[in-house]
């Protein structure tokens, strides 16, 4: 997902469609944080709140894809199967509407993992579209992809290498930056699944 270069309300826009702008950003801004709460607390209960009931998750990998409240719930259910305690949290988080209803967004997050028995660290941004359906803001669509997950033991060297997602235990490329067209330009030769540095 590319953002694009503006992202505020047209300067046409009245006062009062300039703060309900404000109010959204802020609302989807909370979507997003009692989300990580919410998944690090194993409470689904409040992750069926987060997203609309044809809502849809998974990973830019391949590893989850879940359409339906109820197909991600158990999805969440497996993979918190082999987790222990987790700690996400949220950076970075641009916003841009494409009606009064819909807005996508891009979010950079960090997470501390316990995973398969072991200590684990993760860099990952979230594609997002969001929809408000009732008055309230809820994930239409969410899509991760790794920058890293790896041991934390492994974080010292691992940067330097493509193949940084240990999640499963076999290396698998990073989805970015190396798979960006914009990184790909910049630096010729050092992107594609496969290459290390």
């Amino acid at each position: 997902m590319s953002i694009p270069n503006r992202v505020a309300p047209p300067a046409d826009s009245s006062v009062e469609q300039r703060l309900q702008r404000v109010e959204d950003q802020l609302a989807i801004r909370d979507l997003t944080a009692r989300y990580n709460f919410a998944i690090d607390n194993r409470d689904l209960d409040a992750v069926r709140l987060l997203f609309a009931q044809n809502g849809s998750f998974g990973s830019k990998d391949g590893a989850m894809r879940a359409t339906g409240i109820d197909a991600i719930l158990e999805q969440f259910k497996s993979r918190f199967s082999v987790l222990g305690a987790t700690n996400h949290f949220a950076h970075d988080h641009v916003i841009w509407f494409e009606s009064q209803t819909r807005a996508r967004g891009m979010l950079s997050v960090h997470a501390e993992v316990w995973r398969k028995e072991q200590p684990m660290l993760t860099a990952l941004r979230y594609d997002d579209v969001y929809e408000k359906i009732d008055g309230l803001w809820r994930f239409s669509e969410r899509l991760l992809s790794f920058f890293y997950y790896l041991n934390v033991m492994d974080y010292p060297q691992a940067l330097g290498r493509l193949e940084r997602n240990m999640a499963s235990g076999t290396p698998v490329a990073a989805d970015f930056p190396e798979r960006l067209p914009t990184y790909v330009e910049m630096r010729p030769g050092h992107a594609g699944p496969g290459q290390t540095r």
